[in-house]
């Protein structure tokens, strides 16, 4: 659900962007063949298939079944089928065997999604003003919707072309060299009261909000993510043996899964090597260290005698800071040097994922979005090399169990400061 806004957008440019985002989603899949649709690598993942169909579910259920009441759905199967986690709008096709949905085929679900775009677009064309300020938002909605999509889309593909032991690449991209790795600066932030969350000017989730003010002690924040070299350091000091720097779940994670390195990493005659999405490649120390859990983030904070920042002390060194970086557009599809507090790696946070004070559930399905999840989960901040661009800001709250590795996830460090 979007937080409210006192901007209504412009028709043209909407349906502008709604061309521009669901035509992105079908370029990421060019380089895939049907059989690559058809991957589920695990049960968190989707297939590329079932990510262009639900997206296009999402649309047709919530905007054009919403407007209509005599609304004939493209094929009343597909609400079982491509259904995620909307409990008030139906049953649905269990999401560990999404990857056994041979039928509908790939370009079945293609039609799907360029028929529903014609009927959105001729929707948004027809109604009247008062008809498209109530809807527009949802198409705002939807929009954002399908960028999360972009994002778990390339993270799944990675995943899955991970397992395989031919180590495919997704794309063949050419990288600039990496600047020198800097030393580790810091900046301090005073102790105070502080106001965080999104204040309604433009789209948000509503988990960004409402703004509300929060105390914060005095803190500093690293200027950059750790580097792989820096991980590599703990790691050759047996930080994965070494229980007093892990959380006890995490060490029982740590155990029961035999990490002993980042996720896609892999150790060779030569030294550490690692799968992106442009294959296999030598480790660049100076690259943000990624594919690490809560677990792992906060053992090596533990170690490097540092902790993880909170979600709002994060958020109070982004603001105001200029929104650029390494993300999906700049093609490269990993993690690059930077000293951006956006991009590359999503950041863990120390913060529980929780309602902020005076959240309210939407009324209605389209309220499951994001308040339903508020349990077991711990805040992500910042956006990655695979975040479609302006999809991000600082309010952006994403959110994951503390053992996810496969998503795009590294660790900016904080410290305390006594003023």
């Amino acid at each position: 659900m979007p937080i409210p806004s006192k901007r209504v957008p412009n028709r043209e440019n909407l349906a502008d962007q709604l061309r521009a985002v669901r035509s992105e989603t079908e370029r990421l899949c060019v380089r895939l063949t049907p059989e690559d649709c058809q991957l589920q690598s695990m049960p968190d993942c989707s297939p590329p298939k079932w990510h262009l169909a639900h997206t296009a579910w999402f649309f047709e259920t919530f905007i054009l079944a919403s407007v209509d009441p005599n609304f004939q759905p493209y094929n009343p199967h597909f609400n079982y089928l491509f259904n995620s986690y909307y409990d008030a709008v139906g049953t649905r096709w269990p999401r560990h065997a999404r990857g056994l949905l041979s039928r509908p085929t790939l370009s079945e679900v293609y039609a799907y999604r360029h028929a529903i775009d014609e009927q959105i677009l001729a929707r948004m064309e027809a109604v009247d003003g008062r008809t498209f300020e109530a809807i527009a938002p949802f198409i705002e909605l939807g929009l954002n919707h399908e960028q999360q999509h972009q994002e778990l889309l390339l993270t799944d593909v990675k995943h899955a072309f991970g397992l395989n032991p031919l180590k495919p690449a997704y794309a063949t991209v050419d990288c600039p060299a990496l600047p020198s790795e800097t030393s580790q600066r810091w900046v301090r932030f005073e102790p105070g009261v502080r106001q965080i969350g999104h204040s309604g000017g433009g789209f948000a989730f509503d988990n960004e909000g409402p703004r509300h003010n929060t105390y914060i002690g005095g803190f500093e924040i690293a200027v950059r993510s750790v580097t792989a070299r820096e991980y590599l350091r703990f790691m050759e000091d047996g930080g994965y043996d070494r229980p007093e720097y892990w959380l006890s779940d995490g060490w029982a994670a740590r155990q029961q899964n035999n990490w002993n390195a980042p996720l896609y990493w892999e150790r060779t005659v030569s030294g550490w090597s690692l799968f992106t999405l442009r294959g296999m490649l030598e480790l660049d120390p100076t690259q943000p260290v990624c594919h690490v859990s809560l677990y792992e983030a906060d053992a090596y904070a533990r170690w490097a005698e540092a902790r993880l920042p909170t979600e709002a002390e994060w958020e109070i060194a982004a603001t105001g800071r200029e929104i650029a970086g390494n993300f999906l557009d700049s093609g490269l599809l990993h993690p690059h040097a930077s000293e951006s507090l956006f991009g590359d790696v999503w950041v863990w946070t120390a913060s529980p994922y929780t309602p902020y004070p005076g959240f309210r559930y939407a009324t209605g399905a389209i309220g499951e979005y994001n308040g339903k999840f508020m349990c077991n989960q711990m805040v992500l901040r910042g956006g990655s090399c695979v975040t479609p661009v302006g999809h991000i800001r600082p309010t952006y709250r994403n959110f994951f169990p503390p053992d996810a590795r496969w998503q795009f996830s590294g660790l900016r460090l904080a410290k305390d400061f006594t003023a």
